[in-house]
């Protein structure tokens, strides 16, 4: 994010504002996980395939008897997913989809072609019950979310973040459309969020922070 806490500009353009060094980071937190989760807005901004370079980090998750690649996880809650973007484009690992019913039928014959889908009779994605999902279905231990906003800030709601990779980039956007971490709300979160700095380190002009989430101490009335 900017110094001043913006994720994307207002108009929700792609994130290219950081570093190759923090490309690199960012590809290191994710050769970590089993499972790579992504909104969708997310996704169709900055239409990644969500993969690993070759080398290093994929020799790794072969020692450590991973597969090659992490599963790719999708959340929508409306289900209208574009099966052109890039990440359809490639089978290097599966790709998992969890949306609701909502899910217009030409999307989900369509989707169900390139990924496994998980819809759900509610209104929106129960985000305990998708990693249960991925949990016991899927063998995943390990979860890297890749944002967007929204994804986050319902995760971290539900008390199911351990653990925030944040880089500071040396730009200040302003403006009260840009969203922030946990995006546009004006509301606080239900509960004060507590973070415990475990690691920090400064390549050139931008701050590499990892911080442990604490448990959350509820707000008074």
């Amino acid at each position: 994010m900017t110094v001043d806490g913006k994720v994307t500009t207002r108009n929700f353009s792609p994130v290219d504002f950081t570093s190759r060094e923090d490309k690199l980071h960012l590809f290191g937190q994710r050769a970590l996980a089993d499972a790579v989760l992504i909104g969708h807005s997310t996704l169709k901004r900055d239409n990644v395939r969500l993969g690993l370079p070759q080398g290093e980090l994929r020799e790794r998750r072969t020692k450590r008897r991973q597969t090659a690649y992490p599963i790719r996880v999708i959340v929508s809650n409306k289900g209208k997913i574009d099966n052109r973007l890039k990440i359809f484009q490639s089978d290097f690992s599966p790709i998992v989809i969890f949306s609701t019913k909502r899910m217009p039928r030409k999307y989900q014959q369509a989707l169900q072609k390139v990924a496994a889908l998980h819809l759900s009779d509610a209104q929106d994605v129960d985000l305990a019950a998708m990693l249960r999902t991925l949990r016991d279905k899927y063998k995943v231990r390990t979860v890297a979310c890749e944002g967007g906003p929204l994804l986050f800030r319902g995760l971290l709601e539900r008390g199911l973040i351990d653990q925030l990779n944040l880089t500071i980039a040396p730009y200040m956007f302003g403006g009260a459309n840009a969203p922030t971490l946990t995006g546009l709300s004006k509301e606080f979160l239900p509960a004060s969020v507590h973070c415990a700095l475990i690691d920090m380190r400064v390549v050139g002009e931008e701050c590499f922070l990892t911080y442990r989430i604490k448990h959350a101490r509820r707000r008074s009335k």
